[in-house]
């Protein structure tokens, strides 16, 4: 019964790491990833639909994306979506394929990315904190747990709070260094 909370526990804050790695393929490193437009929807015969489902994303040289959607007629609607994003990088549509150039980042620009992994890494460290609050709340209101279990249970959130907080700063540091490398 107590490995439940403690189970709840770890998949509660496993859960806030895929969302912090998956937040973190977002943010450009100068180099063209695919993953780049994950998060990119085109409206696709009134439904949106994302980028990734509706093309077939490729690198070309490494520096550029080539989109090649399935759906010829869809192009335009694929470019237009990707000016709408937040990505700031420029289509080019050649006809059959839409073509995103990657450039290299300046320096000013790498730092402002560190900083953006940084808020995103601290955003993470707060939801992880908040399911250990809410844990603990939940092992102190609950009165059929004997004291010393109490107590050895609330050792291991704050065991599993440590560690996957350990685990943002070396994600957060692995991408850091990625984006910092020229």
């Amino acid at each position: 019964m107590f490995e439940d909370i403690i189970n709840t526990c770890s998949d509660k804050m496993s859960k806030v790491i895929d969302q912090f790695e998956s937040r973190l393929t977002s943010v450009r490193t100068g180099r063209a990833n695919p993953m780049l437009l994950d998060h990119i929807e085109v409206e696709y015969y009134g439904a949106m639909t994302p980028i990734n489902q509706m093309a077939s994303i490729s690198v070309a040289e490494g520096k550029t994306l080539v989109i090649k959607p399935y759906d010829a007629s869809s192009l335009k609607d694929i470019e237009k979506a990707i000016n709408k994003s937040d990505l700031g990088l420029p289509p080019s549509n050649d006809g059959t394929v839409v073509r995103i150039t990657v450039p290299q980042l300046t320096e000013e620009t790498r730092k402002q990315y560190c900083k953006e992994v940084s808020k995103f890494a601290e955003e993470a460290k707060v939801q992880i904190r908040n399911v250990r609050r809410e844990m603990n709340d939940q092992l102190k209101k609950d009165k059929t747990i004997p004291e010393d279990t109490q107590k050895d249970l609330l050792d291991q959130v704050q065991k599993d709070t440590d560690k996957y907080i350990k685990d943002i700063d070396a994600i957060a540091s692995k991408k850091e260094k990625e984006i910092m490398t020229i």
